[in-house]
């Protein structure tokens, strides 16, 4: 068995020419959400994952082994709900209102422009249905999103290729003739500042919020039964 212990998110950095030579390995979520399991790639290897804990494996993810050779990640096809709005008697808020409705059950959401996807759930499903959504079984790549402190693989996170540079210089410059000096001189000790005080969080508390269906006509067009 191959060990594999690092992961490049996206390949980031590699020469579409290696990535194309590598080989491949399909995992469904259930798999690629853990930072520690065993694998076969397109070559007939065997792997055995080991990566830092709490790490997420993305379909397009490239794998490293022990050997220096490369297995891109391709993200298999599962079981899931595809749910869009009636394009007919909804709009596509509806599906804001779905996304609010299955956060607020930490249900793991894949979020498109015209459609989200969930694993498969009758419950759920009843719900949606009972909001005038179209719920349909499918068998898709899931890509459900991360936790919003989630930064990628273990703190590291790309944004299209461009950087954020936190340095930002700023010149005032003043059509009058009177001069400003921001000049701070930060080895002395402002003595006039006041101490800050951190407020106490305020505690609140939790509140329901029912799903109550709005009203709805259905039409010939409305693929979604009650």
């Amino acid at each position: 068995m191959i060990q594999v212990s690092k992961i490049l998110s996206q390949g980031h950095g590699l020469a579409p020419v290696l990535l194309k030579r590598a080989s491949t390995v399909e995992l469904d979520w259930d798999v690629r959400q853990k930072s520690r399991f065993a694998a076969t790639d397109s070559a007939g290897r065997e792997l055995g994952i080991f990566l830092p804990r709490g790490t997420l494996v993305r379909g397009g993810d490239v794998l490293v082994a022990e050997d220096g050779s490369m297995v891109r990640v391709i993200a298999a096809p599962q079981p899931v709900l595809v749910i869009t709005h009636c394009q007919h008697h909804g709009t596509a808020f509806d599906l804001t209102r779905a996304a609010y409705h299955l956060g607020n059950r930490h249900v793991p959401i894949e979020l498109q422009p015209d459609h989200l996807k969930i694993e498969p759930d009758h419950v759920l499903a009843d719900m949606l249905r009972a909001m005038h959504l179209i719920v349909t079984e499918q068998s898709l790549p899931f890509e459900p999103e991360g936790g919003a402190y989630a930064a990628g693989h273990g703190g590291e996170h790309h944004h299209g290729g461009h950087g954020h540079g936190h340095g930002h210089g700023h010149e005032h410059d003043h059509p009058d003739a009177h001069s400003h000096d921001h000049g701070h001189s930060h080895g002395r000790s402002h003595a006039s500042a006041p101490a800050a005080t951190t407020a106490a969080p305020a505690r609140g508390r939790t509140v329901s919020i029912p799903v109550v269906a709005q009203g709805h006509v259905h039409g010939p067009h409305c693929n979604h039964d009650h």
